[in-house]
């Protein structure tokens, strides 16, 4: 029997939830109490950083993509639209 880790599922979960669900909501979950997710101009570490989002920010999840092992999602602030760009969908929670 195959045994399935909590990372594991939560990886599935946002993985079913990009496939085909352009405009679902997401929220920042587990960067920490003084940290920040940082918003990156693309899907990686190399990319600039747009700006940082507290614990609880309101996101618009657009697409996602694999980088070097690591799932990167497109996505934008629900309260500003125009402020785009890609964070770890380690740190997303589906609402």
């Amino acid at each position: 029997m195959t045994r399935i880790t909590s990372t594991a599922l939560l990886t599935l979960v946002l993985l079913a939830g990009c496939s085909g669900l352009t405009g679902a909501r997401a929220v920042v979950e587990g960067a920490g109490q003084d940290e920040l997710l940082k918003l990156r101009g693309g899907p990686g570490l190399g990319f600039r950083v747009i700006l940082g989002l507290p614990d609880g920010t309101e996101l618009i999840r657009r697409d996602c993509v694999t980088e070097i092992g690591q799932l990167w999602c497109r996505v934008s602030l629900r309260d500003a639209p125009q402020i785009t760009g890609y964070v770890s969908a380690d740190y997303l929670s589906v609402p």
